[in-house]
């Protein structure tokens, strides 16, 4: 995908959510920390160019509600900033890439400090499969198959695709 690939599945997702929700009146547009967060500040950007609303948007970082704590750096600049109360609101979660649903599962945990929301749906610009929970998006940009020693990369650019060259995590076009 290239940045107009991303534009019209941002623009596309948008419709779905507003047709899905029937509007953006109660919708609150949440990014995951931090490929999901500038996802969350287009989508929510284009939601309101569409249905004329401002829709809030909010960041979350889940780093302590992982599963697998210790084994994947913290980030401290990632910061959680949910602007309004959840309760009786529409969630939509915006991450870039779906794996293996871990990430998603701590989101909701962490979600559950911000007030009761009537739904929350998950929103990602790539879906690569691969899931070890039983969790599906509602919104996707791109299916693309993946093998599990393949990296997806998404960026204002695009996404790519890279391979694990070696143990320590560096990636090869």
């Amino acid at each position: 995908m290239d940045a107009d690939d991303m534009r019209r599945a941002i623009r596309r997702m948008a419709h779905e959510v507003i047709e899905r929700n029937h509007g953006v009146a109660d919708v609150v547009v949440v990014g995951l920390q931090t490929g999901g967060v500038p996802l969350a500040r287009s989508l929510a950007a284009t939601l309101r160019d569409i249905d004329g609303h401002d829709v809030s948007v909010g960041t979350l970082d889940v780093a302590f509600h992982r599963d697998d704590v210790g084994l994947r750096p913290i980030m401290p600049e990632a910061v959680t900033d949910i602007p309004v109360d959840l309760t009786d609101r529409i969630v939509v979660l915006v991450d870039d890439v779906l794996f293996t649903g871990r990430t998603v599962r701590a989101a909701l945990d962490a979600l559950a400090g911000f007030g009761r929301p009537r739904a929350v749906q998950l929103a990602v610009m790539v879906d690569r499969g691969h899931r070890e929970l039983p969790i599906r998006p509602d919104f996707v940009g791109k299916n693309l198959p993946t093998r599990r020693d393949e990296l997806v990369d998404v960026s204002a650019e695009g996404v790519s695709l890279g391979s694990v060259a070696d143990s320590v995590g560096e990636t090869t076009p």
